[in-house]
């Protein structure tokens, strides 16, 4: 049974960048031992993996196995309820990897099936499924963005030279991996210090995957007009601020068609625990901080960092000066640090990637 769950997730895995806020979601058909049909969520409001399971089946479906990675819901939204499908088909046994944290589904498409006739087995690989949905599991049940901390260092923890160098600390196949992941979210944040220092882009430069959202953290309106996140028109760009940001500079903004969110300030800095919220509330499930030292310090202090990425490059670079990924005014006693849990280890080449989950401050 693992090894077909274990296709539907890969095949679920297909829909990464594609189906947010959606969740991703693989099926696979079996039929005498053999996979006779396989579908996922390929787009937000596009056909449901179950339903392009069946279209696809090589033949008849009738009192085969569905093997899929959430709860088929039974309820309309930008498509019909999937459960009316699956029992129209004749399917005789589904496997669900994991339940739907969505209050219209959860349990409630398994009762369906139930009570249909069908025989219903759950929990299949179901941490491996959580895992492949943490955005959505957040979203859906909190109405707030899955944020991820992604910071690019030396091995002696060090982000630039003390002159401000810092292309490129990391080989090319980790800065690679870091536009897949701008791909599958569906915001990009940085200071405006970033955009002053080394006016980036802020794109997914991959081929087939949409560029996010850029939100820019800008409390006093610092940000020059002929910066390439508000000239570039092939991403949206959003500049987070305060009241302190001249009225006429945000009038300029609003002119290059640039969206401001005003929200209250924390030490006169925007409060990005107030602005996480308003960004759930317009949509946005999920965002990627690339910031520096100062915005990272901010983040993870006001509790918004759900996980946390570190790609680290075996170089060392000194400098007493020279930035490190979180600055401020950090921890006084180690007993109180940030802890990470469940830690994974990538290699890139020779870099390294650590990925871990946050234990909250807050």
């Amino acid at each position: 049974m693992e090894q077909y769950m274990k296709r539907a997730l890969e095949l679920a895995k297909l829909g990464w960048g594609y189906t947010n806020p959606n969740p991703l979601v693989g099926a696979v058909i079996v039929k005498d031992s053999r996979i006779i049909g396989e579908g996922y969520h390929e787009y937000f409001g596009g056909p449901h993996a179950e339903i392009n399971a069946i279209k696809n089946a090589k033949e008849d479906v009738k009192g085969a196995q569905l093997y899929v990675t959430l709860e088929p819901c039974c309820h309309h939204g930008k498509t019909p309820p999937c459960v009316d499908a699956i029992i129209k088909s004749g399917i005789q046994d589904v496997y669900i990897a994991m339940e739907d944290p969505n209050s219209f589904v959860s349990g409630k498409g398994i009762k369906y099936l139930k009570e249909a006739g069908l025989n219903v087995y759950t929990g299949i690989l179901k941490n491996e499924a959580q895992k492949l949905n943490e955005i959505f599991i957040k979203y859906i049940t909190t109405k707030i963005p899955y944020v991820i901390l992604k910071s690019a260092m030396t091995v002696d923890g060090k982000i630039a030279t003390t002159i401000g160098d810092s292309k490129w600390i990391t080989n090319e196949k980790s800065r690679e991996h870091v536009h897949m992941l701008r791909g599958r979210v569906m915001a990009i944040m940085v200071g405006v210090n970033t955009v002053i220092k080394d006016n980036p882009y802020l794109t997914a430069r991959i081929r087939g995957l949409k560029s996010p959202t850029r939100i820019i953290i800008d409390s006093q309106g610092r940000i020059p007009l002929d910066s390439n996140v508000l000239c570039d028109r092939s991403a949206k760009t959003i500049i987070a601020t305060t009241k302190k940001m001249p009225v006429d500079k945000i009038n300029k903004l609003r002119n290059l068609a640039i969206d401001i969110i005003i929200v209250d300030s924390i030490d006169g800095k925007v409060n990005l625990k107030e602005l996480i919220k308003v960004l759930g509330t317009m949509g946005i499930d999920s965002v990627l901080i690339e910031g520096g030292g100062t915005l990272n310090y901010s983040a993870l202090k006001e509790g918004i960092v759900d996980k946390v990425m570190f790609y680290i490059a075996p170089k060392i670079i000194g400098g007493s000066n020279a930035l490190t990924p979180v600055e401020g005014n950090g921890i006084d006693y180690i007993k109180d640090a940030i802890k990470l849990n469940d830690i994974e280890i990538t290699k890139f080449d020779d870099d390294i990637l650590i990925t871990g989950y946050i234990e909250k401050w807050v």
